[in-house]
């Protein structure tokens, strides 16, 4: 006696639907929705997060490049640009790198210690200094713009200056928003 093959259980699946399990948008300006959806504005940010991450990825390996951290690395940039002729205040370089003043002095410490940098007593502020390459860091910089130009050259390629100008104004935006969605969600958790 043969037996039959047995026959695959047909089992029921759930049916998700568009939205998937989340029927709930995840916005409610409705300039963020289309149609009442909040799909597009979900995939942007997700998009945002994305390009912000290969962002960070770049500003680590020029750091890595040249034996600094992605911090040290943004510090130095913007040492090499705001100088001038005389260097630059801590308070300066923190509003130009967009990084808070506490994180800019330690890392400022660690490039001084590494040669990289050097600071005086600013004359016009006895209370703050002011921040210059040294020569070891001028050399690194020199030797590490033409890598610089050539990956931000692929990561802005197929930009037009008119995308700049009006990237420039969303981050701006998007920064402020950022610092006060940061706070809120200070204010809401306890830690």
């Amino acid at each position: 006696m043969t037996r039959a093959p047995k026959r695959p259980v047909k089992r029921k699946t759930k049916q998700i639907s568009k939205r998937g399990a989340a029927s709930a948008s995840t916005v409610t300006l409705t300039d963020m929705l289309r149609g009442g959806d909040d799909r597009h504005f979900r995939e942007t940010v997700f998009l945002m997060v994305r390009a912000l991450g290969h962002l960070e990825f770049c500003r680590e390996a020029f750091g890595k490049r040249v034996g600094l951290t992605g911090s040290q690395f943004a510090v130095l940039v913007g040492v090499a640009y705001c100088q001038g002729d005389i260097g630059v205040a801590i308070r300066d370089l923190s509003r130009h790198v967009r990084l808070a003043a506490t994180h800019i002095t330690t890392e400022v410490g660690r490039l001084e210690a590494k040669g990289i940098l050097s600071k005086r007593q600013n004359d016009k502020d006895r209370r703050s200094v002011l921040v210059r390459l040294a020569p070891a860091g001028e050399k690194l910089f020199q030797d590490l713009t033409p890598y610089m130009r050539e990956v931000n050259d692929i990561l802005f390629s197929r930009l037009t200056s008119a995308d700049m100008t009006r990237l420039h104004a969303i981050l701006l935006q998007f920064a402020d928003n950022g610092e006060r969605a940061a706070e809120f969600i200070r204010r809401k958790e306890t830690y």
